[in-house]
């Protein structure tokens, strides 16, 4: 089934993303609106709505996001910690519905603010 989400649009190479890395997988790009000095994305190339389509079956595609956003972070300079955020549903300030895990860091902690999105 064809999705038509912006994040489906941007596997398929029809709206352009900055990429950090792409596998048969996962994609990872920049944020166009960013929320800290380095934010970026992490998704999977499977239309996934969110956690709640998720399941057991998922789980090496959804370990596969996890598990890259430490290496991610560190190519992109941050090596004194950094933020991992999925916002789910609604109620959870989900403003995409693609699975999709926002990774932001910079010099400095962040705030409260960078919960936003």
């Amino acid at each position: 089934m064809k999705h038509d989400c912006i994040f489906c649009r941007i596997v398929r190479g029809e709206i352009p993303a900055k990429k950090l890395f792409e596998d048969d997988d996962i994609l990872a790009f920049h944020d166009i609106n960013p929320s800290a000095p380095v934010h970026f994305l992490i998704i999977p190339k499977l239309h996934l709505e969110n956690l709640y389509d998720a399941d057991l079956s998922h789980q090496p595609l959804v370990g596969k996001l996890f598990g890259m956003a430490g290496t991610l972070a560190r190519d992109q300079g941050l090596h004194d910690g950094f933020r991992v955020i999925v916002n789910n549903g609604r109620v959870g300030r989900q403003e995409v519905y693609h699975l999709h895990v926002h990774v932001l860091g910079g010099p400095e902690p962040l705030g409260s603010s960078n919960l936003r999105r």
